[in-house]
């Protein structure tokens, strides 16, 4: 295991940097100018239509393809057009609309990754590895993704968006590299005598054979959207507060503390309790915490109650996560999160339109309570559904 983890992780880190720069900190320059928050709330809300439309054709591209492949492929991708940013600053021709479409570029990839990612962990890694895999990765994701979120902002305070760009790009470069070294045992070999098209409508049949299951699973991803949604909301509520960035970089360390704990602990706790009721009961403790946003605006207490958002929005995810490694086939891995993530995108996208309206009407401190009451009536489905959740032979549920 320590042979192929080390490098893996090492990807996974710098993966982590560069998107998280990008991702997190470029839309906080967007809104330091005057009435910027629809038109970040607009290419986040083209970034996930984007992202919609593409992912049953990429999930499939993982179930027929080497997951190694993709992951330096997608690397690759966001190191060209990091270099391309600082190169179009560097001669005076960059715009808002040029951070734009590298931040839409970032947000496909990084999609795409994230799927392949979940494949290439249960494919290259045995079952008992993957509670202690998936909290190094934890560990490693939020150590980054969301501390260079924060040191991002910090350093386009400090820096030029050309350096910014540069850091960026190398990022992405080692993580390449990283990839490339990776010893890869790849087990899953699809004949392409099958054609891409019948595999795009086997997607369907492959989320339907067990609707209590899939359903469950579903509403277990909107931890997703919640949280992309809450990354645009915040900003925006602080912007409108004028207050520094810095409060900014607190909350994302504050997000990644709480993950990081997560990650220290999954091994023990998924040891002790079942994934369905981890998941269950996570999702409760989110739309609570949600709640508690809603009735306690100050940036203080929404960076204390951040740290418990994101200890139960990973465990959460890692949950479900691990309760798919077990259980669903190999050469369908790509598909299933393909459908569960075109899901996840279409919440996203309508939570954009939400902030839209809400940053038009001024009325933007309303989001959290809005969403708080989703999450909860969500969360009683889940209840329900968790109690009907069938155990199959092909689908077996653990303990």
């Amino acid at each position: 295991m320590k042979n192929k983890t080390f490098p893996y992780l090492s990807g996974r880190f710098f993966d982590g940097i560069s998107s998280g720069l990008f991702m997190m900190a470029l839309p906080w320059i967007m809104l330091k100018e005057p009435n910027m928050g629809t038109f970040v709330a607009l290419t986040a809300l083209v970034c996930t239509t984007l992202s919609f439309l593409c992912t049953p054709f990429f999930s499939i591209m993982t179930d027929r393809h080497s997951r190694k492949v993709i992951l330096i492929l997608v690397q690759i991708i966001q190191s060209i057009t990091a270099m391309l940013v600082g190169i179009a600053y560097w001669f005076d021709l960059g715009s808002q609309w040029l951070l734009a479409f590298s931040q839409l570029v970032f947000w496909v990839s990084s999609n795409i990754a994230w799927n392949a990612n979940n494949a290439f962990t249960q494919e290259n890694y045995a079952q008992h590895e993957y509670a202690k895999i998936s909290g190094y990765q934890e560990v490693v994701m939020q150590s980054t993704t969301l501390g260079a979120g924060a040191l991002g902002i910090i350093l386009l305070e400090m820096w030029g968006i050309v350096e910014f760009a540069a850091f960026a790009a190398v990022a992405s470069g080692i993580a390449a590299f990283s990839y490339v070294i990776t010893p890869y045992n790849r087990q899953v070999r699809p004949s392409f005598k099958t054609s891409f098209i019948k595999q795009l409508k086997e997607s369907k049949d492959i989320c339907t054979q067990n609707p209590t299951f899939y359903g469950f699973l579903l509403i277990s991803c909107l931890s997703y959207p919640i949280l992309t949604f809450l990354g645009k909301l915040v900003p925006i509520w602080f912007a409108e507060l004028h207050i520094s960035g810095n409060w900014i970089a607190w909350y994302n360390i504050a997000f990644g503390l709480g993950s990081l704990m997560t990650g220290l602990l999954v091994s023990r706790i998924l040891a002790l309790v079942s994934h369905r009721y981890i998941m269950q009961y996570s999702m409760i403790i989110l739309a609570l915490t949600l709640l508690a946003m809603s009735g306690m605006m100050q940036p203080l207490y929404i960076i204390v109650l951040t740290l418990f958002f994101g200890f139960f929005n990973a465990l959460n995810r890692i949950a479900r996560t691990n309760w798919m490694h077990h259980t669903i086939p190999m050469s369908q891995r790509g598909r299933v999160d393909g459908g569960l993530a075109m899901f996840a995108t279409l919440v996203q996208s309508l939570s954009y339109v939400l902030i839209a309206l809400l940053a038009h009407i001024n009325a933007i401190e309303y989001g959290f309570f809005i969403v708080g009451l989703v999450v909860l009536f969500a969360s009683c489905c889940m209840m329900v559904l968790g109690n009907k959740v069938e155990t199959k032979p092909e689908l077996a549920i653990e303990r």
